[in-house]
Order: C-alpha cells, then sequence, then structure tokens
C-alpha cells in the first residue's frame, strides 16, 4: 500500500486450492484485495484468509475501510454501480471491479457474500464449494 502504511495480513488456514481458470481467480482476488487497499485509510487493516470447513474453502478480504450503507449490498455487483458516487472522484475506477468477481465466482459454482458497517470498514467472502476444491492436506502430512 505504499506511503498508506496499511497493515496486510494473510492467514492461511487451509493448503486446498480451487480447480479453475487461474487468470479468473487471479482477477477476482486482486480486484477485492486491491479495493481493500482503496477504500482503507492510512493505517488501517486488511485481512486476507483463506480457510476450509465441510461447504468448501472460503476466501476473506477484511478491511477496516469506509465501509458503505448494507442498502446498497444486492446491487454492489451491478457493472458501473457506485456506493457512494463521490468515490469516483476520489479514488477512480470504473465500477467493474465487484461485476468481474461475481462473473467470475460464477463460472466456478461460486457465490461472494458481502458485510459492511458503515465508517467501520466491509467483508467479502468468496465461497467456492467442494466439487471445486483440490485438497492438499493429505499430500501434505505423507510429507511430514
Amino acid at each position: 500500500s505504499g506511503d498508506r502504511k496499511h497493515s496486510i495480513r494473510i492467514e492461511l488456514d487451509s493448503l486446498s486450492t480451487v480447480w479453475g481458470i487461474e487468470s479468473q481467480l487471479r482477477s477476482a482476488v486482486s480486484n477485492l484485495v486491491f479495493n481493500a487497499v482503496k477504500y482503507t485509510p492510512a493505517g488501517g487493516d486488511v485481512l486476507i484468509k483463506w480457510l476450509q470447513d465441510h461447504a468448501g474453502c472460503h476466501l476473506l478480504v477484511k478491511d477496516t475501510g469506509c465501509g458503505f450503507d448494507p442498502v446498497h449490498i444486492p446491487r454492489l455487483t451491478e457493472r458501473f454501480y457506485r456506493a457512494d458516487p463521490s468515490r469516483n472522484q476520489n479514488t477512480g475506477g470504473s465500477g467493474l471491479g465487484l461485476a468481474i468477481v461475481k462473473h467470475v465466482l460464477i463460472n466456478h459454482s461460486a457465490t461472494l457474500e458481502v458485510n459492511s458497517v458503515l465508517n467501520q470498514g466491509s467483508e467479502f467472502t468468496c465461497h467456492f464449494p467442494n466439487q471445486r476444491i483440490i485438497d492438499h492436506s493429505s499430500s501434505v502430512q505423507q510429507q511430514r
């Protein structure tokens, strides 16, 4: 995050990976992470977490940024939609990032969950179902 000196943490609770199109998945993850950095004020926190449970694997991107009113959540993944039009002047962007994320997740049988509190931050979680997961835990245990 350069001069803005964010605290960016990455937590990997699973070594499993997603079976899919790498360039699309990279695009979705980078959109979520770049948005978290863009909308988090200097010195704020960004958490990127990968975890697995009985339902599949989940990528969580959480920030302590400006957040937005939850009333906007149903429309956030629409192309060109902006929860606050003044953000375009302050941060740039086309309003396509979350639409791209949604498209990629649909292509990978996954869903996006969004939670946000105005002036407290946002949390975006991509839920990948078990049929898209390549479990590496058994090979890791064999290497030990």
